[in-house]
């Protein structure tokens, strides 16, 4: 890479994470891992949560993005639940385990 790439790759990863701890700051169902700590099912057996975690190569310049759910309970009932409680105006997390 040409001078001065990776530091703007770096800068360029360190918004996109910045950019999603506002955008999932108020959401309790979503975990961030952070950069370079990948989710892990492990982590949300048992929960409606999702993790979220990426890793940056710089030599390649790229970003990669993971996540990990359990998937019947985020990715079937609890996502019924989910929508079912905001539709009707009951607090997003009634019946739902995080």
């Amino acid at each position: 890479p040409a001078p001065g790439q990776a530091a703007d790759f770096t800068q360029w990863t360190d918004a996109i994470a910045n950019c999603l701890a506002k955008r999932y700051a108020d959401e309790p169902f979503v975990r961030l891992t952070g950069s370079g700590r990948l989710p892990d099912t492990k982590n949300v057996n048992g929960t409606n949560t999702i993790e979220i975690g990426w890793t940056a190569d710089t030599r390649t310049r790229r970003l990669r993005v993971f996540s990990a759910e359990d998937n019947l309970v985020k990715g079937a009932s609890g996502q019924a639940v989910q929508s079912f409680n905001i539709r009707f105006g009951f607090d997003e997390t009634a019946g739902l385990p995080i």
